[in-house]
């Protein structure tokens, strides 16, 4: 008997639903529970019977191997290296003051103070290191497949290992209905103090037909968080405005990506019936990809797209960059929740998929 792949400690979950014979539908999807309830992959059949990998990731048994340990999994990073990894308390990143003696950051956390993992940062010579993409990335979540198409978890996370302020419940479900394939979080602060939260999602979408340059991009978004430079991406406190930029991508049938290189927190989302939609569109596949956050509390999508590979992250989150960070101006809203004692936030994503025609 083959014995089943296990990835921190835990079962990989296989989600399945139909195909569609009228459009393109979610039909599959692999979680990861012991991994902070990542998405490794996801499967989208085509009417013709063609199934798409949705994701950039490697496959299971591959994925075990850089997800069980090792030196570049520290604090979970191999977790947002590939597939979809779920980002709290905070997205993005965090900055502080570096700790000589150990691999961390001290910061203030909404006025107070935290140690957080210095686990990414700026690959040049000299430059900042900080904390990234939250204090999940490695913790098991307990896990029920309730249907064929959904599972859900639960993580006491409590005060995130003593590294947060406030003590926190989690709750997540995977589900995929009606074609779609749907990623639902809630943070449930447990007190006594209240708890600051920001949500997120990592997914790495790729480019079906292998083209970037052709690929198109629709980001509702009006403005972007300016940052120093690509290599430690560290926002200035400027938000600039893309009316009339190359990274203005508001256009309704998106904007070509050529050979621009993205690693930008987009902010100002218009939102429609509160819900607020990235588009990545593949002509030469005839795909559209959507992705469909509730907008707020989600204030932001990054977006990283190198231009030498064929991926589109887009990452809607609750939080921008450093949300902390001195560099904001006083009353700028950067994002983060503040969860008093009992109350609860929802990050809900719907990621669907159509033919190009059907515009």
């Amino acid at each position: 008997m083959v014995e089943p792949i296990r990835i921190g400690g835990s079962p990989l979950v296989v989600l399945r639903a139909p195909a569609r014979a009228d459009r393109p539908a979610f039909i599959e999807a692999t979680v990861a529970p012991g991994r902070g309830f990542m998405l490794l992959q996801a499967k989208l059949a085509l009417p013709s019977g063609h199934v798409v990998d949705v994701l950039e990731a490697p496959a299971p048994n591959e994925a075990a191997e850089a997800l069980n340990g090792g030196e570049a999994d520290f604090a979970g990073n191999a977790a947002f290296a590939f597939g979809g990894a779920l980002l709290a308390p905070f997205a993005n990143r965090i900055r502080g003051r570096p700790l000589a003696s150990s691999r961390e950051i001290e910061t203030l956390i909404d006025g107070m103070p935290a140690r957080l993992p210095r686990n990414w940062g700026g690959r040049a010579p000299g430059a900042e290191t900080y904390a990234m993409h939250g204090l999940i990335l490695m913790a098991p979540v307990t896990f029920i497949q309730t249907t064929p198409g959904s599972v859900v978890g639960r993580l006491s996370a409590d005060s995130f290992a003593g590294r947060w302020p406030g003590r926190a419940d989690m709750s997540f479900a995977w589900s995929l209905a009606g074609g779609a394939l749907r990623l639902r979080v809630d943070a449930i602060s447990r007190g006594p103090d209240d708890l600051p939260i920001g949500l997120g999602w990592h997914p790495y979408f790729r480019i079906p037909s292998g083209q970037r340059g052709q690929a198109r991009l629709r980001v509702p978004a009006a403005r972007r968080v300016a940052v120093n430079n690509y290599d430690e991406v560290l926002p200035t406190g400027e938000l600039l405005d893309l009316t009339d930029t190359p990274h203005d991508f508001r256009s309704r049938g998106g904007k070509a990506l050529g050979d621009i290189y993205l690693d930008d927190c987009f902010t100002d989302l218009k939102a429609v019936r509160g819900v607020a939609t990235a588009e990545l569109f593949d002509p030469e596949a005839g795909l559209v990809l959507g992705v469909a956050a509730r907008a707020p509390p989600v204030r932001a999508i990054q977006i990283y797209a190198p231009p030498d590979k064929a991926f589109v992250v887009i990452e809607p989150q609750f939080n921008l960059a450093d949300p902390y960070g001195a560099q904001w101006p006083p009353g700028q809203e950067t994002g983060m929740l503040r969860l008093p004692p009992g109350s609860s936030a929802r990050y809900d994503v719907r990621v669907t998929a159509r033919r190009l025609e059907q515009q």
